[in-house]
């Protein structure tokens, strides 16, 4: 049954038939027996210590005890942050200097889900590269719930305060009256949005969604359009300066303009790069991470700012991994996840909201007048593709451009944009007979053209995937 909730970068599944009380424990006290032979673990008592924290799911205080039981039977002591976005961990490993935090938690996903986000020391991410297997394997021979009595301590902390006085390190207080449109998706940010961001100075916010019932009024992914309706709607409503919708466990966080458009995160990761280069030494060509299925903008925005761009594969424990390697200023990513080198290599939706309004409330421009130099070159978004065998159509991919520059980091990336103004990218999925393509081009025509001969070779069109 475990194996059928290990993913790539975490641990999720459908409650109670494939999450439960016991795969909880399981997995509390593999993860207890992995991070005990951690190589970074800490010495000391701060190395006998894992923090647990859970979101708003109802089955979610369920799994967190038991997970905290699991980890106490296997030699852990626990301190549990209480319901907390899923960023508040990456802090709080940090903050106590301890061995590992899990966040209880099944993100953007319907609320019959739940699972578990596994930090390492200094908060680096457990994923199927670094250690999820293993951890696994160590849950599958374990005898399971209350098999082994509780030996580690268990005590409860509020970290808000802290986590409040580390995200506004990265707020500059705005100049002018900002309102800002927030749809807290009824996750984590009703929660966070107020005790983050409350008693600011020129900042009014009207909030959405923020009641946490362990139900969703709309699912609670902003990266799928119809989500963000309501935010686009509630900025020209109420006449806001932009509009902030956040996912499940609130890690995440897509925006639109005062028009209700909305800004794709690659172009805020542009966007953004200035912001955090400026602040680094001159000369000193601070490193900048972006997802490969960024716009040819992104990169070209970091070359000019006298940055160094750094294109990384798609997934969160890729993106801090080489952040932390290059001593990265900042990262982004299309999903909506956002990277500081200030917050331990590690993403935040609080402070990537914090980010746009230090530069928004510094300058008269509109979020659109900010945002439109940006948006220089056509994009097809992401596309799906259903095919039956993905690795015949990759390989007949890279037969056809064999002559065009192509780049294998993540899936097969071939690139002509300086000679013919263009470039695409093609991922196979994990989990589904799918292949996501992205396409960007120098002006409509000339994408218009390579879609039309890049989408017959790609399968059948999946709508709304």
């Amino acid at each position: 049954m475990l194996s059928k909730i290990f993913k790539a970068y975490d641990i999720r599944g459908t409650y109670p038939d494939q999450v439960n009380a016991d795969a909880a424990w399981r997995i509390g006290f593999g993860t207890g027996q992995f991070l005990k032979d951690h190589p970074q673990r800490p010495q000391g008592e701060k190395g006998q210590t894992v923090l647990v924290s859970q979101d708003m799911r109802t089955s979610s205080p369920e799994l967190a005890t038991a997970l905290s039981n699991g980890l106490r039977a296997a030699g852990f002591n626990v301190i549990d942050l209480g319901m907390c976005d899923t960023s508040i961990m990456y802090f709080a490993v940090n903050h106590f200097g301890c061995a590992g935090g899990i966040q209880t938690t099944a993100s953007h996903n319907p609320p019959q889900y739940n699972g578990f986000k596994i930090s390492a020391p200094l908060a680096k991410p457990i994923g199927g590269t670094t250690g999820l297997p293993d951890i696994q394997k160590l849950a599958e021979k374990s005898q399971g719930l209350d098999s082994i009595e509780t030996a580690g301590s268990y005590e409860e902390q509020n970290i808000w305060a802290a986590y409040r006085k580390h995200v506004l390190q990265f707020l500059t207080p705005p100049a002018k009256p900002i309102k800002i449109f927030v749809d807290a998706s009824n996750g984590m940010a009703g929660k966070m949005m107020p005790l983050i961001f409350k008693d600011i100075p020129n900042l009014q916010f009207i909030e959405l969604n923020y009641e946490i019932t362990g139900s969703f009024v709309h699912e609670p992914n902003p990266l799928v359009a119809e989500n963000m309706i309501p935010t686009q709607q509630g900025v020209v409503e109420h006449h806001a300066d932009f509009g902030a919708c956040f996912d499940g466990d609130a890690d995440r966080c897509m925006v639109t303009d005062e028009k209700g458009e909305i800004i794709g995160c690659d172009i805020l990761t542009a966007m953004l790069s200035e912001h955090f280069i400026k602040q680094e030494p001159a000369g000193s060509k601070p490193t900048v991470i972006y997802d490969l299925r960024s716009s040819k903008v992104v990169e070209q925005t970091i070359t000019q700012l006298g940055g160094t761009p750094v294109k990384s594969r798609v997934g969160h424990v890729f993106m801090k991994q080489i952040l932390r390697e290059t001593d990265g200023v900042f990262g982004g990513e299309l999903s909506g996840h956002f990277y500081f080198r200030g917050n331990y290599y590690a993403d935040s939706g609080a402070i990537a909201l914090a980010a746009i309004i230090s530069v928004l409330g510094q300058t008269d421009q509109s979020l659109s007048d900010w945002a439109n130099p940006f948006k220089k070159y056509p994009q097809s978004g992401e596309i799906n593709f259903e095919t039956p065998d993905k690795d015949a159509v990759l390989a007949q991919i890279k037969n056809t451009y064999a002559s065009s520059n192509i780049d294998e980091l993540d899936g097969i990336t071939v690139d002509s944009f300086e000679t013919d103004g263009w470039w695409f990218n093609i991922r196979a999925s994990n989990t589904e007979p799918l292949l996501r393509l992205n396409a960007e081009a120098k002006d409509p025509q000339v994408l218009e053209q390579l879609m039309a001969k890049l989408t017959p070779m790609l399968g059948t069109q999946v709508q709304g995937h």
